[in-house]
């Protein structure tokens, strides 16, 4: 996993439920406990958010033993109306990064 960032404390511009989004984009068959680790979560809060994306349609999964895959529907419309017409797809184009371009650019300070 790549480094975890600190804990932060306030309020953010990204939801938690983008940021769970944004890191199985990165990596469909992560687990939980990752997810939560690089979202600063709970495994409990990471949990209902996969189940909050499932049941509204944003995400699957498939179970191959002990493993889950996840599926993204990337045509799916976000839920608010200012968001209206703005596609899963283009927001996560905002959020994941291809691994190469990540390691190219350096972080702002």
């Amino acid at each position: 996993m790549v480094g975890v960032p600190e804990s932060h404390t306030g309020w953010t511009f990204i939801t938690s439920h983008a940021r769970v989004l944004a890191a199985i984009a990165d990596n469909p068959n992560t687990r939980i406990r990752d997810i939560a680790a690089r979202c600063r979560l709970t495994e409990r809060a990471v949990s209902r958010i996969i189940s909050d994306l499932e049941q509204d349609g944003y995400l699957s999964h498939t179970r191959d033993g002990r493993t889950n895959t996840y599926r993204i529907e990337p045509d799916k419309v976000l839920r608010h109306p200012a968001e209206a017409g703005l596609s899963v797809a283009s927001l996560l184009s905002l959020l994941v990064q291809d691994e190469t371009d990540r390691m190219k650019k350096p972080v702002a300070r």
